[in-house]
């Protein structure tokens, strides 16, 4: 059996004391951890680097062994191979080489990385040597930097400093210490409200109207989690300012009817920019998909209703997906391309934390923008149980689903 360590690495965390944090992230990294056999090693250098394994023939820089470290904390994880020539040859470490590198990273983990983490070493015995597997867990306290302050993330097989504000607070938002709706927007305030639209949501909701509440109108707002100090956060801009775009232009929806079956093409019969707030978008959106698809006779009567050729369910449960689960941290609009043969409706940011299209087509959902969600389960054809993608697909199974990670995209493609 290969021989495996949580070495000095732990010992650092325990001689710290640093708490729950450290025990979760050492029993998060043995979970994910199987006793590697030689066989398991070869297949997976045969299929090469990606975004979960990286390669390495030796480290004695203790910055770059952080870099590649952090980088895998703030994405979902990974494995680093010492040994290992990028082209996939095993050049294989010695006994000292194997005692040199575990403080090497005992030191790295505990000194060079903030906050420290606590990875699994393993030793694979292969005819050239031993190959040293550095198992790397997704990191509980996002986002993570090196001792330079660099914060690194994973494109593909290679890495890269998030550079932009945007992308450092998907990294917090992540990790649940913060979510895009419920960050304020400057010059907003309560007179940003339209009244009349929130007066009639809140008097079916509540049973009375605001003004009968005896709360003062901002008092009211920052109650129900619409604004704080004095400003909207974002989530009241975009369900109850009377015009959102005007503060927060991106965040739209640009549909598209293109001639053909690529999106290179220069001829397209409608296009259409669908703004507003949530509800005037999800509104426009579902039109605009229902009036640009086909219905047809379907066997009945000259006189009867046509039969669309995509259940009007299935564009319900994902445009509502993508208005309340997109990345708002990103600033692109949700796309909605129809084609020939396909409609592809486009989200900013790709599913969060671990969350897999596998999980979500057994009805596992993760909730990114909650005070969105919660208002949406009111306005919207919104439940909030998961159950929307499993409705879609039980009304046509002939839609598919791309959780792009490197492109910060989530694609529903629904083939016609």
């Amino acid at each position: 059996m290969p021989e495996w360590s949580i070495g000095a690495v732990s010992k650092t965390a325990v001689r710290k004391n640093r708490g729950f944090e450290s025990l979760f992230f050492l029993l998060s990294a043995i979970s994910i951890l199987s006793f590697m056999q030689l066989s398991e090693l070869e297949t997976i250098i045969k299929s090469g680097e990606d975004s979960k394994h990286q390669f390495k023939e030796n480290f004695i820089n203790a910055s770059k062994l952080a870099a590649e470290i952090v980088a895998f904390s703030n994405g979902s994880g990974g494995q680093i191979f010492i040994g290992v020539r990028d082209n996939g040859e095993i050049n294989g470490l010695n006994l000292n080489d194997i005692s040199r590198l575990n403080q090497l990273i005992s030191n790295v983990c505990s000194q060079n990385v903030r906050p420290a983490i606590n990875p699994i070493t393993e030793n694979i015995t292969t005819p050239n040597g031993l190959v040293l597997v550095i198992t790397v867990p997704q990191g509980i306290s996002k986002p993570y930097s090196d001792q330079s302050g660099i914060f690194w993330t994973k494109t593909g097989a290679d890495k890269r400093s998030a550079s932009s504000r945007e992308e450092i607070l998907r990294l917090v938002q992540s990790s649940a210490a913060i979510h895009a709706d419920e960050t304020l927007i400057p010059a907003t305030s309560e007179k940003s409200i339209d009244v009349l639209y929130f007066s009639s949501f809140f008097t079916e909701q509540y049973g009375s109207a605001p003004s009968d509440s005896g709360i003062p109108f901002k008092k009211l707002l920052e109650n129900i989690n619409l604004l704080k100090g004095e400003n909207l956060n974002l989530a009241g801009a975009l369900l109850f300012s009377k015009q959102p775009q005007i503060i927060l232009p991106s965040f739209i929806i640009k549909a598209v009817v293109f001639n053909g079956t690529d999106i290179t093409e220069t001829d397209y019969s409608d296009s259409r920019d669908i703004s507003g707030r949530l509800e005037e978008q999800f509104n426009g959106a579902l039109s605009f998909l229902v009036n640009n698809t086909k219905t047809s006779q379907g066997g009945r009567s000259v006189n009867s209703i046509g039969v669309p050729e995509i259940p009007k369910i299935v564009f319900e449960e994902l445009v509502v997906n993508a208005i309340i689960h997109r990345d708002y941290f990103t600033n692109a609009p949700i796309r909605i391309l129809i084609f020939d043969n396909r409609i592809e409706i486009i989200n900013p940011g790709h599913l969060p934390n671990s969350l897999t299209v596998e999980n979500i087509l057994f009805g596992n959902s993760n909730i990114r923008n909650p005070v969105i969600a919660s208002f949406a389960a009111k306005i919207l054809p919104y439940r909030g149980l998961g159950s929307g993608i499993l409705r879609s697909i039980k009304a046509y199974p002939k839609i598919e689903f791309k959780d792009d990670r490197d492109g910060n995209l989530f694609v529903a493609t629904v083939w016609r």
